[in-house]
């Protein structure tokens, strides 16, 4: 099955309640933190231009994506990826998660882009794009990003921690950064 992966524009508000279902789901199923987005809110990002959609060739939703700033657009949060249940398994995360990064530098080319997450599968995405686990001091200080964290199940114990740890893992890619990696030789003597 092919896919059609572009950044989401005003046609597509009308899937805001498909996404919001999927994420809802996803979250009830897995038993981890994913914290809720309502309708209005997915509307908003695909308006501002800052989402990335999925959709079948027939035009059905298939998966989602979005982008927002925070302190002065000196951080960009990638979130809410999702996959529609019946779609899952055929690589389209990855190609909603390269869009997505490919977003956010346009659009914030100097910013900070982050993500946390519970989902094994997206740390390895995060990390094939050069992102890397850091504490979450060393992501956004922005109050109203941390609110957004208010409708996931472990919000409790983030707020415990003053929201310094969670389950979640914290990523940031740092375009500052240049990371290399050395792979460990043998040599014999």
């Amino acid at each position: 099955m092919n896919f059609i992966v572009k950044v989401a524009d005003e046609s597509h508000v009308k899937f805001a309640r498909d996404i919001c279902y999927e994420i809802y789901i996803s979250a009830q199923e897995r038993h981890t933190g994913i914290a809720k987005r309502t309708p209005e809110y997915i509307e908003e990002k695909i308006r501002a231009g800052k989402a990335v959609i999925a959709l079948t060739e027939e035009g059905s939703f298939a998966g989602f994506s979005y982008i927002e700033s925070w302190q002065g657009k000196k951080y960009v949060a990638t979130s809410g990826l999702i996959v529609a249940h019946h779609y899952r398994g055929r690589g389209l995360a990855r190609r909603i998660k390269e869009m997505t990064f490919a977003l956010s530098r346009k659009l914030f080319p100097d910013a900070k882009v982050f993500s946390i997450t519970t989902g094994g599968a997206v740390m390895r995405l995060n990390y094939e794009f050069g992102f890397r686990p850091v504490p979450f001091a060393e992501l956004t200080s922005d109050p109203e990003f941390w609110k957004g964290c208010e409708g996931c199940r472990n919000y409790e114990i983030l707020q415990a921690n003053e929201q310094q740890r969670c389950i979640c893992t914290g990523l940031l890619f740092d375009p500052d950064d240049i990371i290399q990696i050395k792979t460990p030789t043998l040599t014999e003597k």
